[in-house]
């Protein structure tokens, strides 16, 4: 079942994305959490469609045969808020998301209003434990 995600890596500035966010506050966080997620990381960014920060990438086969690659962690600088992606998800990080702060999840999907109002020392062990938990399902790899 060979099918393609919507959702593919480009070309686009990463830089150049950032800077164009038009609400300050949300820029301004947005530029923080680059700087964030690139210390914790240590890869440099690439945009993934036309609106995703994503640092690492990893191929999978779903049992399924559904085959593909996607960002490994990375955010998006939403209108309504920020989107913060840790996979495969936050299912097992109950302990961490009651210490960061406020915020909003899903699946792989955390929702914050702004950076103030979470604990970036929290949000910088999500993101470590999300990638450790991502390579011990598939093989990450830096971008």
């Amino acid at each position: 079942m060979a099918q393609t995600n919507k959702t593919q890596a480009t070309e686009a500035d990463v830089t150049a994305f950032l800077e164009a966010v038009p609400h300050p506050r949300r820029r301004s966080d947005a530029l923080r959490l680059d700087a964030i997620f690139r210390d914790v990381t240590g890869w440099t960014p690439r945009m993934w469609g036309p609106s995703i920060v994503g640092y690492g990438r990893y191929a999978y086969v779903y049992d399924s045969g559904r085959a593909g690659e996607f960002l490994a962690t990375g955010f998006s600088p939403r209108k309504a808020n920020l989107s913060i992606y840790i996979l495969p998800g936050y299912a097992d990080f109950g302990d961490l998301l009651a210490r960061l702060g406020k915020h909003r999840h899903g699946k792989a999907c955390l929702n914050v209003n702004a950076l103030a109002d979470i604990d970036e020392g929290v949000l910088r062990e999500l993101i470590r434990a999300g990638l450790d938990d991502l390579g011990r399902r598939w093989t990450v790899e830096p971008t």
